[in-house]
Order: structure tokens, then sequence, then C-alpha cells
């Protein structure tokens, strides 16, 4: 008896690969945080290359202090280089998951967009991604389209719901 392998398709890794970076709760709090920084910092920016460069860094900041927290929790079980590279793995979700948004920010600096313009289409990008992560976490439950279709909707309106509760509070 012969086992065949089953030969993914490029496309196959490719799906695979976005899941495991963007399926995780850092994934989804980056994504979340990082549209209220550009919200919040739209009213100061004077560019999309300033507004990018103003949201980029608190992600940056909050990424390290993730990778601290996680580091910290777990050096003592698995060691300090073990529990670092791991951290830096499981946070990596949160700049991965900024990247069409920060991708919008660039584009609005290479077209010369406005700062209202490039804003808009980041958070338009933004409830995209989250529509696709509750699309397809139906999906994998094995629910009929028109479950997926709303749990997109629902999924995409609470995480715009929870950016703006963002913005309130700072």
């Amino acid at each position: 008896m012969t086992d065949t392998a089953e030969t993914r398709t490029a496309w196959d890794r490719f799906k695979a690969w976005l899941d495991v970076r963007f399926r995780s709760p850092a994934a989804i709090y980056g994504l979340i945080v990082y549209a209220s920084f550009i919200t919040i910092a739209d009213d100061h920016a004077g560019s999309a290359w300033e507004l990018l460069g103003s949201s980029v860094f608190p992600l940056l900041v909050f990424y390290i202090a993730h990778v601290f927290a996680h580091t910290l929790t777990e050096h003592g079980t698995h060691g300090l280089r073990h529990s670092t590279r791991e951290a830096m793995r499981h946070g990596a979700g949160m700049l991965y998951a900024s990247l069409p948004a920060a991708l919008c920010l660039v584009w609005g600096g290479i077209s010369n967009a406005s700062v209202d313009d490039a804003s808009d289409w980041t958070a338009l990008a933004t409830t995209i991604v989250l529509a696709i992560l509750g699309y397809n976490a139906y999906r994998r439950r094995g629910s009929r389209l028109v479950v997926r279709l709303v749990g997109a909707l629902s999924t995409a309106v609470l995480g715009v719901f929870i950016i703006v509760l963002e913005i309130y509070v700072h």
C-alpha cells in the first residue's frame, strides 16, 4: 500500500500563510488599535506620509510591549531566547494585520491624496479585513452562505464600534 501525499498548490500555501498571520487575537487587536491610531492622528497630519509615520510608531510600541509581556511571562519556563522568539512570532499578527491599512496610506502618499481620503481608505480596508475574518470564521464552522455573510457584516460592524470606542477613550 502506498501513501500518496496530497500536494498543496501555491495558492493553498499562501492561504494557509495568511490564515496563520491574520487569524490570531494579536492580529485582530493590532488591526483595531492601528485603525484607532490612524483615526486619531488624521486630525493632526498634514499628509498621508505624516499620517503613516504617526500611526506606525505607536503600533510598534504596542508590538514591543506585547513581545515584552509574552517573554516576561514565559522565559522562566522556556528560557529567554525561545520565549522572545515565540513572543515575536505570536505578536507578529499585530504588524501583519495593519499592512492593508498601511498600504492604503502609502498609496495615499504616492498619489498625493488628501489626509481625509487616505484615512477613509484605511477605514475601508480595516472593515473589509474584519469582514473577511468574520466570514472565514463562519465558513470554518460549516455555516451556510447567508450565515457567513451575516457573520461578516456583524464582525465588521462590531470592529468599527470598538474602533470608535477606542477613539473616545483616547
